[in-house]
């Protein structure tokens, strides 16, 4: 596979309740910032990739129409929306990067966002639910909190109660949170707190607390993707070395749900692909929409077997400065969930790192990154590889 894009800028807004009024301003707040950060005119895109889940969030439909509504001078270049559930943002990513490996332009933007809180939360919970499979899981109360649930039991019948190392990924991830301006939650909760149901902490889909879930948010994420040689004249330029989609069966009752067997697959071929291995990654961004999902996809990604993943947050390997940092912008945990632009959140989250320019997140040492992004329960998964060329 031709590998021939890059990243070459980025733009974030502050995820939370957002004043911004629908799509169509989430998106005018972030395009012309990215392509401002590239160094890049609206007239040298060929093509738009804008990633949105909706599926009743916003009245408002073909959305793909909208960039050229936010953003005038985009509304002559051809624009697609895609949407792959809580892997959105990295569907819209791939298929800019594949747009741009195959020749068919050389500068294209991927967008992704959501528009979350114009709705009531328990509505909110009702659509995300219509991305399980809902002929046999459309019954959860909690929405998609009762799915993670579900699986959170399952893995504890079989591995033992694993309460108190959830809520350390949660304390670790909102002490990361704490650094990030884009943050939806900058609060630092200790793992006491995260540990023990409380009104302020109550079971939202046992064993699964409040502290346990992501938050439902508003944001946009933009990057700006080039081919090498138009790259070279730019300021900066991030890598994709590698970059893997496993898709697995929808329904939890076909497969263990306790073993995410689609990203393991992911992560597998993603650094054979790169010809790394996990110890040559810096730090990881991952899909943490709930903790328990972010405990079996360490180990997923390599770093634990099977029932083993609690060890890593015990002891510290996952932690800011432990061996490998997962989620040092505080993950989907504390810098919030809006559905269609988390993959693309996670991407930028990366490229800040690699090229230097994530301020107070700043890891020491960021020369090369894992992204894992997933839709559904682990049904659409991409892994990412990147690393910084300039």
């Amino acid at each position: 596979m031709a590998n021939n894009a890059q990243i070459v800028g980025w733009s974030h807004s502050k995820f939370g309740k957002s004043e911004a009024p629908d799509l169509e301003a989430l998106i005018r707040e972030v395009v012309p910032a990215a392509l401002d950060h590239a160094g890049v005119e609206a007239q040298q895109v060929d093509g738009i990739y804008l990633g949105v889940y909706n599926n009743g969030f916003l009245k408002q439909s073909f959305e793909a129409g909208l960039v050229g509504m936010a953003v005038p001078e985009l509304k002559h270049v051809p624009a697609n929306r895609l949407e792959n559930a809580c892997a959105t943002g990295s569907a819209a990513l791939y298929a800019a990067l594949d747009f741009i490996n195959a020749g068919r332009g050389r500068v294209a933007l991927v967008i992704g966002a959501e528009k979350m809180t114009a709705i009531p939360s328990q509505d909110a919970a009702n659509l995300m639910l219509q991305g399980s499979y809902f002929p046999e899981e459309g019954h959860f109360d909690a929405g998609f909190a009762g799915v993670f649930g579900h699986i959170a039991q399952n893995y504890f019948q079989r591995y033992g109660d694993r309460s108190e190392e959830l809520a350390m990924i949660s304390s670790k991830n909102h002490r990361n949170g704490m650094l990030n301006p884009y943050a939806h939650m900058q609060k630092d909760f200790s793992v006491a707190f995260c540990n023990t149901i409380s009104d302020k902490n109550p079971y939202v889909a046992p064993p699964l607390r409040r502290t346990d879930c992501s938050l439902i948010s508003d944001g946009a994420a933009a990057m700006v993707i080039a081919d090498a040689d138009t790259a070279a004249g730019l300021q900066r330029a991030i890598a994709i070395r590698a970059r893997t989609q496993v898709n697995d069966s929808m329904a939890l009752s076909r497969r263990d749900p306790t073993e995410f067997a689609g990203a393991t697959q992911a992560w597998a071929k993603s650094l054979a692909q790169a010809g790394l291995t996990l110890d040559d990654l810096d730090f990881v961004e991952t899909h943490d929409c709930f903790t328990i999902a972010e405990m079996i996809e360490y180990e997923a990604m390599g770093l634990a077997e099977r029932g083993r993943g609690g060890d890593i947050i015990r002891d510290g390997v996952t932690q800011r400065d432990g061996k490998l940092p997962v989620n040092p912008s505080g993950g989907l945990k504390a810098r919030g969930h809006p559905l269609g632009a988390t993959g693309v959140s996670m991407h930028v989250m990366a490229a800040m790192q690699l090229a230097g320019e994530a301020g107070e997140m700043q890891l020491p040492k960021a020369d090369r990154a894992g992204v894992f992004n997933m839709g559904g329960a682990a049904v659409a998964n991409y892994t990412s590889i990147l690393e910084r060329v300039k």
